[in-house]
């Protein structure tokens, strides 16, 4: 099963992912955390590179890494019996490319071929909270310090909607009021039926 956890900057994204792979471990599962950039030699330079790197050449260079991301790491995992979960898909894609003036559809056209997750969580929370997460980080990135919380929300919305009429399975987690452990609880209840169907398979 592939599982993609999603939302904007400072959201948890990367403590969820991590809470949901300690839990699912526990359970007995087969679990490959993984992330978005990679952490290949391709990815680590997108990661240094992307304040100089703009548009439309960050889009394509991070649609490669995606696809040696699904090719090298993610579908040998799910073919050795793992529960993949990734920090960060093609969502990102969607809404931080954008911010960075590249249209959805073109976005699109250079991801709409990779392999579709099980199901995608969003994480979403109030803007206020996620602006403080971010105000306290030592460093932030170009795209990080150019989109505010309030659009990144707003664009993953309309990401949502336009991955809905692709048919993928996706749904929205509020983290408002919510602790790390309520918000893993709440995505396993979701994928509690998802795991039954797949042991009964």
């Amino acid at each position: 099963m592939f599982i993609v956890i999603e939302g904007p900057n400072g959201v948890g994204k990367t403590t969820i992912a991590g809470l949901l792979t300690e839990r699912l471990r526990h359970r007995g599962h087969l679990v490959h955390l993984t992330s978005e950039p990679t952490r290949t030699r391709l990815g680590e330079l997108l990661r240094q590179a992307e304040d100089v790197i703009h548009g439309r050449a960050l889009a394509l260079a991070i649609a490669a890494d995606r696809t040696l991301h699904v090719e090298d790491e993610i579908i040998p995992a799910l073919d050795a019996g793992h529960i993949v979960i990734s920090d960060r898909y093609v969502q990102s894609s969607l809404v931080l490319q954008r911010v960075d003036a590249v249209d959805l559809r073109e976005i699109w056209s250079y991801n709409r071929y990779v392999l579709q997750p099980a199901v995608c969580f969003y994480l979403v929370d109030d803007p206020h909270t996620i602006g403080a997460r971010l105000t306290a980080r030592r460093h932030l990135t170009r795209l990080e310090a150019t989109a505010m919380p309030e659009r990144e929300l707003q664009l993953y919305d309309q990401a949502f909607q336009f991955l809905r009429r692709q048919s993928w399975h996706q749904t929205t987690i509020d983290c408002r009021g919510r602790n790390p452990d309520q918000v893993a609880s709440a995505i396993l209840d979701t994928l509690d039926p998802l795991l039954a169907h797949r042991r009964a398979a």
